[in-house]
């Protein structure tokens, strides 16, 4: 599998983990008292965003990115629904 492709995988993994961060424990814990939902899915989200950054440097020795898409790929994995522009980048690059 390609640094690409594993990047693109990620990406995914690690943007729906944090809608469901978001949108699913965070109201189970402020609306309905059960903090353990964002002790879960928070860790989990705090691993996948470090297999992300660690997956975007090696993407980014295979499929050249420039410094300004990195920082695109960067900042859209900090905003939710992020992850599917960068999805749309990246399949961009993968037909290049």
């Amino acid at each position: 599998m390609s640094e690409l492709a594993k990047f693109r995988f990620i990406n995914k993994i690690e943007g729906y983990s944090f809608l469901i961060l978001l949108f699913i424990a965070m109201p189970l814990k402020y609306m309905m008292g059960y903090p353990l939902a964002t002790k879960v899915f928070g860790m989990l989200h705090g691993v996948l965003f470090m297999l992300f950054i660690y997956q975007l440097i090696e993407a980014s020795k295979e499929a050249p990115f420039s410094i300004k898409e990195v920082f695109i790929f960067f900042v859209a994995s900090l905003i939710p629904f992020g992850t599917f522009y960068t999805e749309k980048l990246c399949k961009k690059k993968a037909l290049i």
